[in-house]
């Protein structure tokens, strides 16, 4: 946990915008509003990465996409392929998601190659992977079972939603996830963080990210 609640915020936010529904203008917006408040980075679809990269160029503010998203059912060989993509267009971090269902069934060793392939694609390039569990389709069983395979595999950070499934980041989840990984590895809390008490709260309960559409309203800016 973090000893005391830190003053600026900025740092632990990835501004987001993923809506299937955005336009190149939204996300230059969003970038805008990147370099304004000094977020960690903007969190995007990779088709937006490029534009991301260029106007965010020099500015200490990361590009991370999303990969396999928001199901993750998508075969391993394609992760790789559309991490390999996005990081050559200029992503520095990788949000993958992880297969749920053959996690569910028990299928470690499947599991742990997926998340190892699109780790050894951001590696190479210095990026770093998050793996998103989608906690709120798990049990406690298999929270504490993914952060498992995710810290075996290499990944810098489990991450607990996607944002786009039946439910979003709990305090106990973040707990539940900060205990299971250990202080060697990194949690993300993401999905329905609106509010500054909301983002205190998750770094308190151990997340070391905060992921969020409400990152101008957080900092109490005007927000989209």
């Amino acid at each position: 946990m973090h000893p005391a609640p830190p003053s600026d915020l900025a740092p632990y936010i990835d501004h987001t915008l993923l809506k299937p529904e955005a336009t190149p203008a939204e996300i230059r917006n969003l970038c805008d509003e990147a370099l304004r408040f000094h977020f960690a980075s903007v969190c995007v679809n990779p088709s937006f990465v490029t534009v991301c990269a260029r106007l965010l160029s020099g500015s200490g503010v990361n590009v991370c996409t999303v990969i396999g998203f928001p199901l993750g059912a998508t075969s391993t060989e394609a992760k790789y392929q559309e991490a390999s993509r996005a990081i050559a267009d200029g992503a520095g971090e990788i949000d993958m998601v992880l297969h749920i269902g053959m996690l569910r069934a028990g299928e470690t060793d499947y599991v742990r190659g997926d998340i190892q392939r699109v780790v050894a694609a951001a590696r190479g390039a210095g990026a770093l992977t998050k793996v998103i569990l989608e906690t709120c389709l798990l049990t406690q069983e298999e929270k504490v079972r993914a952060c498992t395979i995710a810290r075996d595999a290499g990944a810098d950070f489990v991450k607990t939603s996607t944002g786009f499934s039946k439910g979003g980041a709990t305090l106990a989840d973040v707990a539940l996830m900060r205990t299971a990984v250990g202080a060697g590895m990194k949690v993300k809390a993401s999905g329905g963080i609106r509010s500054r008490a909301e983002a205190l709260a998750m770094i308190g309960a151990g997340a070391d990210r905060i992921g969020t559409s409400s990152g101008v309203a957080i900092l109490g800016g005007t927000t989209r």
